[in-house]
C-alpha cells in the first residue's frame, strides 16, 4: 500500500510540474503560443506558407480569402476551394 501511494503522489507531482511549464508562456507574457502558421507573426515574416496555401499557390489558384493569405486555421481551407 506504502508503495502505491508513493507512486500516485509522484504521478501528481510530474503532472504537476508539466501543467506548470507548459504554461509559462501564458504566465509570464499574458497569452497563449501563436502555433498557427498563418496567424504567428514571426512564421510570417520568415515566408513560412502553411501547405494549403502553397498548394492553392502551386496551382495557380487565388488564395484563402482576397488579402491572398490564409485566415485563421489552414485546415479550414481546403485545396479546391469548395464551399
Amino acid at each position: 500500500m506504502k508503495t502505491i501511494l508513493i507512486t500516485v503522489i509522484a504521478a501528481i507531482v510530474v503532472v504537476g510540474f508539466f501543467a506548470l511549464a507548459m504554461s509559462l508562456t501564458y504566465i509570464f507574457k499574458g497569452h497563449h503560443i501563436e502555433s498557427e502558421i498563418s496567424t504567428n507573426p514571426h512564421m510570417k515574416k520568415m515566408g513560412i506558407k502553411c501547405a494549403v496555401q502553397e498548394t492553392r499557390e502551386d496551382m495557380g489558384l487565388d488564395d484563402c480569402n482576397e488579402n491572398n493569405i490564409c485566415s485563421g486555421n489552414c485546415a479550414g481551407c481546403d485545396i479546391e476551394h469548395t464551399k
